[in-house]
């Protein structure tokens, strides 16, 4: 079996890897922060809620290419929450519950922007 991983933020990612455990090809999800300064590796809940780190919580999701694509996951990923609002999602707000999509090679980020353009355009 083939694995990659995608790694996405969307506001608290509690929430985000509850959306994502429920698709079946979805082999793993992991929640963490990243994103931000690299000084801090390992932050806790309490530094970055004080937004020092510029870290967003965020999920890692392992799945195999080969029964779900990546495009498949960035369409949950831009259907599963507001990427509009800046710095929130519902009710918890900070920059750690901003939208973002960590791609991690190259075919990722292209997919990625591609997928940015195609919301951006939709919603217009």
């Amino acid at each position: 079996m083939k694995k990659e991983k995608a790694v996405f933020a969307a506001g608290c990612f509690w929430g985000v890897q509850e959306a994502f455990d429920k698709v079946d090809c979805v082999l793993n999800t992991v929640v963490r922060y990243t994103g931000g300064l690299k000084e801090y590796k390992n932050p806790s809940y309490e530094l970055v809620c004080s937004g020092k780190t510029k870290h967003a919580e965020a999920i890692q999701i392992e799945f195999d290419p080969e029964k779900f694509s990546y495009e498949k996951l960035l369409g949950i990923f831009w259907n599963g929450h507001n990427p509009t609002t800046l710095n929130r999602q519902g009710l918890d707000i900070g920059s750690q519950y901003r939208s973002a999509i960590f791609y991690l090679n190259e075919k990722q980020k292209k997919l990625a922007l591609n997928s940015k353009e195609e919301y951006e355009e939709k919603i217009r």
